[in-house]
């Protein structure tokens, strides 16, 4: 299970062996999950805090 909160909204992703369900939908990327989120384009793995952030 992956959570992250947004704009005040807690999100919870459950990791499953093909892909992943959020909002009883099934997904086959994170990063699909992080643009219905914020309606930008994130890498997912990193929205969910799974890669560091890239140092400025």
């Amino acid at each position: 299970m992956l959570t992250r909160e947004w704009n005040g909204v807690t999100h919870r992703v459950m990791v499953l062996e093909e892909g992943f369900a959020w909002n009883g939908q099934k997904y086959d990327s994170l990063s699909k999950i992080a643009y219905r989120i914020t309606g930008t384009r994130w890498s997912g793995p990193r929205f969910f805090g799974l890669r560091p952030q890239r140092k400025s």
